[in-house]
Protein backbone atom coordinates (compact mmCIF):
# COMPACT_ATOMS: atom_id res chain seq x y z
CA UNK A 1 0.00 0.00 0.00
CA UNK A 2 1.48 3.67 -1.01
CA UNK A 3 0.55 6.85 0.88
CA UNK A 4 0.92 10.50 -0.71
CA UNK A 5 0.75 14.26 -0.11
CA UNK A 6 -0.72 16.23 -2.96
CA UNK A 7 -2.20 19.18 -3.91
CA UNK A 8 -5.20 19.86 -6.78
CA UNK A 9 -3.73 22.45 -9.67
CA UNK A 10 -7.26 24.53 -8.76
CA UNK A 11 -6.49 24.93 -5.35
CA UNK A 12 -2.65 24.83 -4.55
CA UNK A 13 -3.31 25.90 -0.92
CA UNK A 14 -5.21 22.76 0.50
CA UNK A 15 -2.77 19.46 0.95
CA UNK A 16 -4.28 15.90 0.80
CA UNK A 17 -2.96 12.90 1.96
CA UNK A 18 -3.80 10.28 -0.53
CA UNK A 19 -3.57 5.98 -1.34
CA UNK A 20 -2.86 5.27 -4.39
CA UNK A 21 -4.84 2.48 -5.12
CA UNK A 22 -4.18 -1.00 -7.25
CA UNK A 23 -5.36 0.81 -11.09
CA UNK A 24 -3.01 3.54 -9.73
CA UNK A 25 -5.78 6.15 -9.04
CA UNK A 26 -5.06 8.06 -5.87
CA UNK A 27 -8.02 7.98 -3.16
CA UNK A 28 -8.49 11.06 -1.55
CA UNK A 29 -8.06 10.22 2.10
CA UNK A 30 -8.60 14.01 3.39
CA UNK A 31 -12.19 13.01 2.55
CA UNK A 32 -12.67 10.74 5.30
CA UNK A 33 -10.91 13.61 7.39
CA UNK A 34 -7.33 12.31 7.24
CA UNK A 35 -5.63 15.67 7.27
CA UNK A 36 -1.87 14.58 7.69
CA UNK A 37 0.14 11.44 7.06
CA UNK A 38 2.08 12.01 10.76
CA UNK A 39 -1.07 10.85 12.98
CA UNK A 40 -1.72 7.75 10.27
CA UNK A 41 1.98 6.78 10.47
CA UNK A 42 1.98 6.50 14.69
CA UNK A 43 -1.04 3.92 14.39
CA UNK A 44 -0.21 0.38 15.43
CA UNK A 45 -2.64 -0.48 13.09
CA UNK A 46 -1.85 1.27 10.07
CA UNK A 47 -2.48 -1.20 7.37
CA UNK A 48 -5.80 -2.22 8.88
CA UNK A 49 -7.17 1.26 8.91
CA UNK A 50 -5.89 2.12 5.53
CA UNK A 51 -8.11 -1.44 4.51
CA UNK A 52 -11.32 0.34 6.29
CA UNK A 53 -10.77 3.48 4.33
CA UNK A 54 -10.44 1.70 0.87
CA UNK A 55 -14.08 0.67 1.15
CA UNK A 56 -15.44 3.97 1.63
CA UNK A 57 -17.01 6.42 -0.89
CA UNK A 58 -13.95 8.16 -1.40
CA UNK A 59 -13.25 10.71 -4.58
CA UNK A 60 -10.83 9.02 -6.42
CA UNK A 61 -8.47 11.03 -8.88
CA UNK A 62 -5.85 10.04 -11.86
CA UNK A 63 -2.17 11.04 -10.78
CA UNK A 64 -2.19 13.36 -13.63
CA UNK A 65 -4.75 15.11 -11.72
CA UNK A 66 -2.95 15.96 -9.15
CA UNK A 67 0.36 17.49 -7.91
CA UNK A 68 2.44 15.28 -5.77
CA UNK A 69 4.17 16.99 -2.70
CA UNK A 70 7.23 15.02 -0.59
CA UNK A 71 5.84 12.56 1.74
CA UNK A 72 7.45 14.85 4.66
CA UNK A 73 5.20 16.79 7.04
CA UNK A 74 7.51 17.61 10.13
CA UNK A 75 10.12 14.75 10.00
CA UNK A 76 13.96 15.59 9.96
CA UNK A 77 15.78 13.67 7.13
CA UNK A 78 18.74 12.05 7.98
CA UNK A 79 20.97 9.72 6.37
CA UNK A 80 23.16 7.04 6.67
CA UNK A 81 26.43 6.47 5.12
CA UNK A 82 28.85 3.80 4.36
CA UNK A 83 26.34 0.46 4.30
CA UNK A 84 27.05 -0.42 0.72
CA UNK A 85 30.57 -1.61 -0.23
CA UNK A 86 30.26 0.20 -3.32
CA UNK A 87 29.96 3.17 -1.13
CA UNK A 88 32.83 2.42 0.62
CA UNK A 89 35.41 2.35 -2.33
CA UNK A 90 34.32 5.21 -3.83
CA UNK A 91 34.32 7.30 -0.51
CA UNK A 92 38.01 5.76 -0.61
CA UNK A 93 38.71 7.14 -3.42
CA UNK A 94 37.74 10.56 -3.25
CA UNK A 95 40.48 11.03 -0.91
CA UNK A 96 43.55 9.37 0.44
CA UNK A 97 43.67 11.23 3.37
CA UNK A 98 40.33 10.28 4.48
CA UNK A 99 40.41 6.81 3.33
CA UNK A 100 41.25 4.78 6.12
CA UNK A 101 38.12 6.95 7.82
CA UNK A 102 35.48 4.96 5.41
CA UNK A 103 36.94 1.69 5.99
CA UNK A 104 36.99 1.57 9.59
CA UNK A 105 33.25 3.07 9.49
CA UNK A 106 32.11 0.04 7.13
CA UNK A 107 33.01 -2.46 9.31
CA UNK A 108 32.60 -0.67 12.46
CA UNK A 109 29.39 -1.39 15.18
CA UNK A 110 28.63 2.01 15.07
CA UNK A 111 26.97 3.52 11.86
CA UNK A 112 27.91 6.88 10.01
CA UNK A 113 24.87 9.36 10.72
CA UNK A 114 24.44 12.81 9.55
CA UNK A 115 22.14 15.05 9.63
CA UNK A 116 20.19 16.09 5.71
CA UNK A 117 17.66 18.21 5.59
CA UNK A 118 14.85 20.06 7.51
CA UNK A 119 11.50 18.76 6.11
CA UNK A 120 10.64 22.28 4.86
CA UNK A 121 13.68 22.30 3.04
CA UNK A 122 12.96 18.55 0.83
CA UNK A 123 11.77 18.81 -2.73
CA UNK A 124 9.67 16.14 -3.51
CA UNK A 125 9.37 15.01 -7.31
CA UNK A 126 9.30 17.12 -9.79
CA UNK A 127 10.88 19.99 -8.11
CA UNK A 128 14.83 20.95 -8.73
CA UNK A 129 17.50 19.19 -7.30
CA UNK A 130 20.76 21.40 -6.99
CA UNK A 131 24.02 21.06 -7.32
CA UNK A 132 26.79 23.72 -5.74
CA UNK A 133 28.02 26.31 -7.33
CA UNK A 134 31.57 26.25 -5.73
CA UNK A 135 32.07 22.30 -6.28
CA UNK A 136 33.28 20.79 -9.27
CA UNK A 137 32.37 17.10 -8.27
CA UNK A 138 28.41 16.83 -8.40
CA UNK A 139 26.51 13.36 -8.35
CA UNK A 140 22.97 11.83 -6.82
CA UNK A 141 23.11 9.39 -4.55
CA UNK A 142 19.93 6.80 -5.08
CA UNK A 143 18.69 5.26 -1.94
CA UNK A 144 15.94 4.00 -0.40
CA UNK A 145 14.72 5.86 2.67
CA UNK A 146 13.23 4.63 6.09
CA UNK A 147 10.34 6.27 7.22
CA UNK A 148 10.45 5.64 10.56
CA UNK A 149 7.53 7.45 13.61
CA UNK A 150 8.50 9.15 16.73
CA UNK A 151 8.69 5.27 18.67
CA UNK A 152 11.43 4.66 16.31
CA UNK A 153 9.30 2.12 14.32
CA UNK A 154 10.22 1.47 10.82
CA UNK A 155 7.05 2.17 9.70
CA UNK A 156 7.51 2.78 5.64
CA UNK A 157 9.69 3.11 2.86
CA UNK A 158 10.23 5.96 0.18
CA UNK A 159 12.92 6.91 -2.16
CA UNK A 160 15.62 9.41 -1.56
CA UNK A 161 18.19 11.53 -3.89
CA UNK A 162 21.25 12.31 -0.93
CA UNK A 163 23.02 15.06 -3.85
CA UNK A 164 26.40 15.05 -2.80
CA UNK A 165 29.98 17.38 -3.45
CA UNK A 166 32.28 14.73 -3.80
CA UNK A 167 35.24 17.04 -4.11
CA UNK A 168 34.42 19.14 -1.22
CA UNK A 169 33.83 15.98 0.67
CA UNK A 170 36.86 14.94 -0.65
CA UNK A 171 39.34 17.39 0.74
CA UNK A 172 38.47 16.91 4.27
CA UNK A 173 36.22 15.12 6.22
CA UNK A 174 34.89 18.08 8.11
CA UNK A 175 33.70 19.94 5.11
CA UNK A 176 30.57 16.72 5.10
CA UNK A 177 28.06 19.31 6.01
CA UNK A 178 28.88 21.18 3.42
CA UNK A 179 29.13 18.39 1.01
CA UNK A 180 25.79 16.84 2.09
CA UNK A 181 23.75 19.83 3.72
CA UNK A 182 22.77 22.83 0.97
CA UNK A 183 20.22 24.20 -0.89
CA UNK A 184 17.79 21.80 -2.86
CA UNK A 185 20.23 18.72 -2.07
CA UNK A 186 17.38 16.35 -0.61
CA UNK A 187 14.95 14.94 -2.84
CA UNK A 188 12.03 12.47 -1.12
CA UNK A 189 9.16 10.72 -2.31
CA UNK A 190 6.92 10.19 -4.32
CA UNK A 191 5.46 7.82 -1.98
CA UNK A 192 5.87 5.72 1.36
CA UNK A 193 4.84 2.00 0.78
CA UNK A 194 3.66 0.47 4.09
CA UNK A 195 2.79 -3.22 5.18
CA UNK A 196 5.85 -4.72 3.56
CA UNK A 197 8.65 -6.04 6.41
CA UNK A 198 12.38 -5.98 5.94
CA UNK A 199 12.64 -8.74 4.24
CA UNK A 200 10.34 -8.21 1.44
CA UNK A 201 12.12 -4.89 0.87
CA UNK A 202 15.57 -6.38 0.49
CA UNK A 203 14.65 -8.32 -3.11
CA UNK A 204 13.67 -4.46 -4.57
CA UNK A 205 16.01 -3.18 -7.27
CA UNK A 206 17.22 0.41 -7.06
CA UNK A 207 18.02 1.88 -10.28
CA UNK A 208 19.04 5.59 -11.31
CA UNK A 209 19.49 7.25 -14.88
CA UNK A 210 20.92 10.41 -15.65
CA UNK A 211 19.83 12.29 -18.56
CA UNK A 212 21.38 15.42 -20.55
CA UNK A 213 19.50 17.04 -22.94
CA UNK A 214 17.04 14.24 -23.19
CA UNK A 215 19.57 11.48 -23.92
CA UNK A 216 20.95 8.91 -21.01
CA UNK A 217 24.45 9.80 -19.63
CA UNK A 218 24.75 7.36 -16.39
CA UNK A 219 22.59 4.39 -15.89
CA UNK A 220 23.00 1.81 -12.91
CA UNK A 221 21.42 -0.66 -10.36
CA UNK A 222 21.66 -2.18 -7.05
CA UNK A 223 20.13 -4.54 -4.62
CA UNK A 224 18.39 -3.41 -1.33
CA UNK A 225 19.77 -6.55 -0.32
CA UNK A 226 23.18 -5.04 -0.47
CA UNK A 227 22.44 -2.54 2.54
CA UNK A 228 25.14 -4.37 5.16
CA UNK A 229 22.91 -3.04 8.25
CA UNK A 230 19.89 -4.16 9.43
CA UNK A 231 16.98 -1.36 9.12
CA UNK A 232 15.90 -1.84 12.31
CA UNK A 233 19.92 -1.52 13.84
CA UNK A 234 20.20 2.11 11.50
CA UNK A 235 16.43 3.38 13.14
CA UNK A 236 17.75 2.25 16.93
CA UNK A 237 21.46 4.38 16.16
CA UNK A 238 19.55 7.24 14.67
CA UNK A 239 16.79 7.06 17.98
CA UNK A 240 19.60 6.94 20.20
CA UNK A 241 19.89 10.12 22.57
CA UNK A 242 17.75 11.58 20.16
CA UNK A 243 14.23 12.34 20.23
CA UNK A 244 11.71 12.65 16.95
CA UNK A 245 8.59 13.86 18.30
CA UNK A 246 7.23 13.83 15.16
CA UNK A 247 9.27 10.71 13.62
CA UNK A 248 12.09 11.09 11.09
CA UNK A 249 13.11 9.69 7.61
CA UNK A 250 16.47 8.19 7.47
CA UNK A 251 17.85 7.75 3.53
CA UNK A 252 20.28 3.98 3.93
CA UNK A 253 23.24 4.80 1.77
CA UNK A 254 23.86 4.29 -2.02
CA UNK A 255 25.07 1.41 -3.95
CA UNK A 256 25.03 3.19 -7.12
CA UNK A 257 28.14 5.77 -8.04
CA UNK A 258 28.90 7.50 -11.22
CA UNK A 259 32.04 7.48 -13.05
CA UNK A 260 34.76 9.66 -11.08
CA UNK A 261 34.97 11.29 -14.26
CA UNK A 262 31.72 12.16 -14.36
CA UNK A 263 29.66 15.48 -12.72
CA UNK A 264 26.02 16.51 -12.85
CA UNK A 265 25.31 19.57 -14.78
CA UNK A 266 22.55 22.15 -15.03
CA UNK A 267 19.63 20.30 -17.37
CA UNK A 268 20.29 17.12 -16.02
CA UNK A 269 17.32 15.14 -15.00
CA UNK A 270 17.78 12.47 -12.64
CA UNK A 271 14.83 9.90 -12.35
CA UNK A 272 15.57 7.25 -9.70
CA UNK A 273 13.45 4.07 -9.60
CA UNK A 274 12.52 1.80 -6.59
CA UNK A 275 10.88 -1.81 -7.48
CA UNK A 276 8.43 -1.84 -5.04
CA UNK A 277 7.58 1.99 -4.44
CA UNK A 278 7.91 3.97 -7.42
CA UNK A 279 10.11 6.81 -9.18
CA UNK A 280 11.39 9.90 -8.06
CA UNK A 281 12.55 12.29 -10.77
CA UNK A 282 14.04 15.63 -10.83
CA UNK A 283 15.67 18.12 -13.11
CA UNK A 284 19.25 19.72 -11.62
CA UNK A 285 19.82 23.42 -11.13
CA UNK A 286 22.89 25.56 -9.81
CA UNK A 287 22.22 26.72 -6.54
Amino acid sequence: MKLCRFKLPTNCHAVHVGLITDDATVLDLSAAGVQRLTPLLERDNLVAVLQALVTLPLPRLKLEEIILLAPVEQQEVWAAGVTYLRSKKARMDESEFSASAYDRVYDAERPEIFFKSLPEKVVATGGDVGIRKDAKWNVPEPELALVCNSHGRVVGYTIGNDMSSRDIEGENLLYLPQAKTYLKSCAVGPFITVGVSEAEARAWSISIEILRGGQPVFSGETSVEQIKRTFDSLAEFLFRSQSFPHGAVLLTGTGVVPPDNFTLAAGDRVRIGISGIGTLENPVAVV
